[in-house]
């Protein structure tokens, strides 16, 4: 026992570069002796060897705080371990079974030296270059997407991914037969490393995620030449390139780049040329044909777990229209081509609600910085164009729109609500407000009470309120132009009624919430006069209204609230506080308007 830990802190006290030294001269003894049992044993001792000076390395690179000394000195035998192993596989008596056999264990390692300051970097990728070269191409592609998996388990500085993924790029070059196979064999690696990395980068890591952003790039180079070397252009090929173009995309626009523009809008408009190479237009990208297409070519049995890292394919290809308008370079590149598109989209109903609502996902996930959705609101009011409401056609069968057209309608509200400056609020709302215009008058109404019982906010209960309000301006003059008689109440009248109780009533019982609801109540309340208003002129004044109607408005929805708007005011007169003061200034308006619907009310109750 004695004479074995002897021996062992012997060896440890060998600097790792003499017993890596070491290794390999026994690695190639071995390999020339023909007995593969000890080359294995050999190559296993070389990994170990690497993976305990990548450790240490890794080590004093975490502590780099506490003083650069150690992480330069770390970096120095990082250095000389490379290169050892690089002067290794360079001679000219270099055994390929010790080749292949250190290409089964060493990548990862090497990746991770490769990482450090110095020369490591240019050594590390002129070894994995070296194995490429020299090693079976679909054997190197294993290894590989073998080391990718096993970085991503322990934490890791991403430059090693970038050597690996540069690496794999190359071997993706010299893949010869199989293609698709071998790709589909790739992607999903590269994805699963962007996927989690790019979520972990922050803006401190900005170029170490537009490095892997470029390796990323790379792998996409290697499948368009695969595309360009298949005879007759394989379709299914062409698609998965486009998918993982879209994919990246969206992964790009996810970055938190302080300037995410000259950051990583180079990167696009090269992922933007793969997708133009592999048939996608701008057309199919507005309105998510594209996308579609591609996996619907590639929905096999055996490909659904294929499919699903590509989950972000349909917000990619949103995004790369939303990039085109923020990007000059982007919208060289295309010409006229987005113009042409989007005239297309604009005089195709059903295009152009398939555009709008590609553009959910983009406004409505956290994963994208604000500029990006900014830009979206630009498209967004691009597609819908001088629009007027009165060119809608209601035959128009708007119910398969309906449910995603809602879930836009709440994204942009996310924008309008959470933006943090008030122009892109200011632009929010004016999509909103076309958006809207645009949904068949039929179903307007419907629409705009799903987006009252879902509202969150007060402010915004109130903004929707005054929508209500316009809808019902425009529709009470439609009738007033068609002459159009009715018995008891219009339907948009009804509508409008029915909404004012929402706020006036809410369904969990008791009064609205005051004063924190004043903004929304005043709201109601101002709907309710103006449609008291409307029944007062006109040919149809005073057949809005009957005798229960109005009894109803008086006395469940307006005189409960007075003696409360009353007391909370005498209660704050006699304070002055600042919230006092604010609680006072935000009922005022409601008591005036209350007053007025109450007198309002009051005269026609008597006419009755």
């Amino acid at each position: 026992m004695a004479a074995g830990d002897a021996s062992a802190t012997s060896s440890s006290a060998i600097p790792y570069p003499d017993r890596l030294r070491e290794a390999l001269d026994f690695l190639s003894q071995a390999c020339e002796s023909g007995v593969s049992d000890a080359s294995e044993a050999a190559s296993f001792t070389v990994s170990e060897i690497v993976d305990a000076a990548a450790a240490m390395s890794a080590e004093a690179d975490d502590g780099r705080d506490d003083g650069d000394a150690t992480a330069a000195a770390a970096a120095r035998v990082s250095e000389e371990m490379l290169r050892e192993v690089h002067e290794f596989l360079s001679r000219p008596s270099s055994n390929q079974m010790a080749i292949d056999a250190l290409s089964l264990v060493l990548p990862k390692h090497v990746a991770k030296l490769g990482a450090q300051m110095g020369g490591c970097w240019d050594l590390a990728t002129d070894i994995l270059k070296f194995f490429v070269m020299n090693c079976s191409p679909r054997d190197m592609l294993s290894i590989l997407c073998e080391a990718l998996d096993a970085a991503m388990e322990v934490p890791n500085d991403s430059s090693n991914f970038v050597l690996l993924l540069n690496a794999l790029a190359k071997v993706l070059t010299l893949i010869q037969r199989r293609h698709i196979e071998q790709v589909k064999v790739a992607l999903p690696v590269v994805l699963k490393v962007m996927c989690t990395t790019v979520s972990e980068c922050d803006e401190e890591h900005g170029n170490a995620a537009v490095d892997l952003f470029n390796a990323a790039h790379e792998i996409g180079n290697a499948i368009q030449e695969m595309c360009k070397a298949v005879v007759n252009k394989n379709e299914d090929l062409c698609a998965i390139l486009g998918l993982y173009s879209l994919q990246n995309i969206a992964l790009v626009s996810q970055s938190r780049q302080q300037d995410i523009l000259s950051a990583c809008g180079s990167v696009v408009l090269q992922h933007f040329r793969f997708l133009k190479s592999s048939g996608f237009t701008y057309l199919g990208l507005l309105t998510g044909s594209d996308a579609t297409a591609a996996t619907d070519k590639l929905s096999k049995e055996d490909d659904a777990e294929f499919l699903e890292w590509f989950s972000l394919a349909t917000d990619g290809a949103a995004l790369t229209v939303v990039w085109t308008f923020m990007y000059d370079a982007m919208s060289k590149y295309a010409g006229e081509e987005l113009e042409l598109a989007l005239k297309e989209v604009q005089g195709n109903y059903m295009k152009k609600w398939e555009a709008i609502n590609m553009l959910k996902c983009v406004l409505s996930s956290i994963s994208y910085p604000w500029i990006i959705k900014s830009h979206g609101i630009n498209l967004l009011l691009s597609l819908t164009g001088e629009h007027h409401v009165q060119e809608i056609n209601n035959h128009v069968d708007f119910t398969f729109y309906a449910p995603r057209t809602f879930a836009t309608l709440k994204a942009i509200e996310s924008v309008m609500m959470g933006a943090p400056e008030a122009l892109m609020r200011k632009k929010a709302f004016a999509a909103l407000k076309k958006v809207i215009s645009m949904v068949p008058s039929s179903q307007r109404f419907n629409i705009l009470q799903a987006l009252l019982n879902n509202s969150m906010s007060p402010s915004l209960t109130a903004i929707l309120l005054d929508l209500v309000r316009d809808e019902v301006l425009r529709e009470s003059r439609q009738a007033e132009n068609d002459c159009a008689e009715s018995d008891g109440l219009p339907p948009w009248a009804s509508h409008a009624l029915e909404l004012v109780e929402l706020i006036l009533r809410p369904p969990q019982g008791g009064p609205p919430c005051l004063p924190d609801h004043s903004e929304q109540v005043v709201s109601a309340l101002n709907l309710l006069r103006f449609i008291l208003i409307i029944d007062s002129r006109g040919p149809r004044s005073g057949k809005l209204f009957q005798k229960e109607t109005l009894h109803k408005v008086h006395s469940e929805w307006l005189i409960p609230l007075r003696p409360i708007v009353s007391g909370i005011q005498s209660e704050n007169e006699r304070g002055d506080s600042e919230l006092a003061n604010q609680i006072l200034c935000s009922l005022n308006p409601v008591q005036l308007v209350l007053y007025r619907c109450i007198e309002l009310v009051e005269e026609k109750m008597k006419g009755c």
